[in-house]
């Protein structure tokens, strides 16, 4: 077995997609593991997440830097610094940066699919804003995922 090491980060292209408060950059290409997997590192502006949504590939998160909730199959949790969080596929699921400033994540993707060009064609789709779930879903049908609502709120004190 050949061993690769990753691209440095000086020539790794960030994909930026404001409209969700997300910076996101493919650390492992599915071209180096033959498809079985691919890493993205990811930043998180605060109070901000994806919508929520499923796809049939399992995702294993884990924190970086900050806090997040997440939700998963419609229970929520806390998942923070050195925490590591399992979504198999097919699961709902959604997470959400509560902390003031940008949390991390890398997330390991199972069986890698071609990161770099769906969040590029999501970033495309979202360049006016965050559209409704009809839009994203139309995009989404030749990825095989689904949106299934809006990202998880910051929970209010109270």
């Amino acid at each position: 077995m050949a061993i690769q090491k990753s691209h440095s980060k000086a020539t790794e292209e960030v994909i930026k997609i404001p409209a969700i408060g997300l910076d996101l950059t493919v650390r492992v290409a599915p071209s180096i593991t033959g498809g079985e997997f691919c890493f993205i590192d990811t930043v998180n502006a605060p109070g901000f997440g994806p919508p929520r949504h499923r796809h049939e590939e399992t995702e294993i998160f884990r924190v970086i830097e900050g806090r997040y909730l997440f939700e998963v199959d419609g229970e929520q949790f806390y998942a923070e610094e050195g925490d590591v969080v399992t979504v198999p596929g097919g699961a709902a699921h959604a997470f959400v940066n509560v902390t003031d400033k940008p949390a991390r994540q890398y997330i390991l993707i199972a069986p890698a699919f071609d990161a770099a060009a769906f969040f590029t064609g999501l970033g495309e789709v979202m360049k006016n804003g965050r559209p409704d779930t009809a839009v994203l879903n139309a995009f989404a049908t030749e990825w095989r995922m689904e949106f299934l609502g809006p990202p998880l709120a910051v929970p209010t004190a109270g």
